[in-house]
């Protein structure tokens, strides 16, 4: 495994451990913007929203880094599922970015509320509302883009062994059971951060952070990587399928 493989291995890795740790760190920094009176709260506490919504942003731009660092890799076996992944991680990214984008809209409305002294408080509770579930749609069609993103570049690793094929099937079944999870909320079967959505997602959070340790660790299967059978774009070696 050439130098230039090993840092795309390790840049990998960081980006999936930076993508999970700022999306789980916002939640907290914006737990005022999910409270019954976020009106008043979130006006209360603006670092702190302003810092949950930053990390968002890190969040939503991690994300879609991972699947360009790994497109230099994937191409080489399946050009169209690499390139796949990217778009569909950058429609995640744009979504995440759009539900950030609500939630200062949602701090700028919290100071209008405080600072009129919530004169017309139907107005403000109704705008609130509307901005409030923009977050949670636009959050649902993230995750929806993720999963399918992630599900192409599994793919590709499964086929190609560049990782281990049992760290690759476990990455496969966990964003399944995660789209899972976002169609029973999308069907209101469920509800987003309920039991059975955390739950449902448990697998792929974990996955994401042992891939992340194995790429920083071990890197790609360097007799993989030295395959100088495999067919470069849509073709894939039978050496490297297994």
């Amino acid at each position: 495994m050439t130098d230039s493989h090993r840092s795309i291995a390790r840049i990998t890795g960081a980006l999936f451990i930076i993508a999970t740790v700022t999306v789980l760190v916002s939640t907290a920094f914006l737990g005022s913007a999910s409270s019954q009176d976020y009106l008043t709260k979130m006006a209360a506490n603006q670092g702190q929203v302003a810092a949950g919504v930053l990390l968002r942003f890190i969040g939503a731009f991690a994300s879609a880094a991972i699947a360009i660092s790994l497109y230099p890799i994937l191409r080489r076996y399946r050009q169209g599922l690499a390139l796949g992944a990217v778009g569909f991680r950058i429609i995640e990214a744009t979504f995440y970015t759009l539900g950030a984008v609500s939630v200062l809209l949602l701090l700028t409305l919290s100071q209008e509320f405080v600072k009129t002294g919530a004169s017309n408080p139907a107005y403000f509770s109704q705008s609130g509302t509307l901005l409030k579930a923009l977050d949670d749609w636009a959050g649902l069609a993230a995750v929806f883009a993720f999963y399918v993103g992630g599900l192409l570049y599994y793919r590709v690793f499964y086929q190609t062994r560049l990782i281990p094929r049992w760290l690759s099937a476990w990455g496969i079944g966990a964003v399944i059971l995660g789209a899972v999870a976002a169609l029973l909320i999308l069907f209101g079967a469920t509800e987003t951060m309920s039991t059975t959505q955390i739950v449902l997602n448990i697998p792929i959070g974990l996955q994401e952070m042992v891939l992340a340790v194995w790429l920083i660790a071990k890197g790609f299967n360097p007799s993989v990587l030295a395959s100088d059978t495999s067919v470069h774009g849509e073709g894939i070696s039978e050496t490297a399928a297994g």
